[in-house]
């Protein structure tokens, strides 16, 4: 079994131990094996399992993969933990792959996904959140219960489960890997979230840049009297990032105004100017 990362509440080996198991390897066709229904997971990484795959086919499958009686076909065995080397030994042309078998039941199979992905890291927030609100919505677990199984604070659980209050098309963005678990923590609880979404890929910021942007927009909202549109306020943001200056822009319905620049010293004036002169 992998090694039991500092910090996990729980490892493959103390759920192993809590269940039935035949400890020694049994060899099954790779054809009898099929997915957890309670795998978190919903993508694997491309090059991650390409990877594992090449490394399967140098060495062989070293990690028996764990498994249980399916009960909707008792001809075939569920992946309990182990689905990403089951996958890696099929693209490396494995007919047999070493198993342990157990008899986990449903809760039992949902952990064991939970801890092997967490323990990897595999999980994007989004499918870590579901997985957590699986065992609180199906099995009865408390965010206290969660928080001692997996071996994460309590406010880490919490946080976690925030994710899932984002909208649809911002939760689309995480599944498919186009923000990440920074970016998702910055969108929690924003009331544009989806426009800042939008603009962190449009304009690929990074977490830091993703930041000083909901800082700068929630500081232009504050000073802003009337309701400044949000195409205005991205034009300022986007200004600002370019030259690190503050930018306000006062356009009116006739689409006339004024655009100022807040500068602190000498240096400051002086990079304005050559700015425009280095352009008209």
């Amino acid at each position: 079994m992998d090694k039991i990362k500092k910090g996990l509440g729980r490892g493959l080996s103390s759920l192993i131990g809590e269940t039935k198991a035949e400890t020694q390897k049994n060899q099954l066709p790779i054809s009898d094996l099929v997915p957890n229904k309670y795998q978190p997971r919903k993508n694997f990484d491309k090059a991650s399992l390409e990877d594992l795959t090449n490394s399967i086919k140098e060495r062989g499958m070293i990690q028996p993969i764990i498994v249980r009686l399916s009960n909707d076909d008792k001809s075939k065995y569920e992946i309990i933990a182990g689905e990403r080397r089951w996958l890696a030994a099929q693209s490396a042309g494995l007919h047999n792959v070493p198993v342990v078998v157990t008899e986990a039941d449903d809760l039992k199979s949902l952990e064991f996904a939970i801890v092997e992905n967490v323990q990897r890291n595999d999980l994007n927030p989004l499918e870590e959140a579901q997985g957590y609100k699986r065992l609180i919505d199906e099995f009865s677990y408390d965010q206290e219960k969660v928080s001692k199984f997996i071996g994460k604070s309590r406010s880490y659980i919490t946080n976690s489960l925030r994710i899932l209050t984002l909208p649809e098309d911002v939760i689309r963005l995480i599944e498919t890997r186009k923000l990440t678990t920074g970016h998702a923590k910055i969108l929690v609880g924003l009331e544009n979230a989806s426009f800042v979404a939008s603009k962190i890929i449009e304009k690929k910021l990074s977490v830091r840049q993703a930041e000083n942007f909901v800082l700068l927009f929630k500081k232009k909202k504050h000073r802003s009297k009337n309701t400044k549109d949000t195409n205005i306020i991205a034009l300022e943001l986007s200004i600002s990032n370019k030259i690190g200056l503050n930018v306000d822009i006062q356009n009116n319905n006739r689409n006339k105004g004024k655009i100022s620049f807040e500068y602190r010293d000498l240096e400051q004036l002086n990079k304005i100017i050559d700015i425009i002169k280095s352009n008209y």
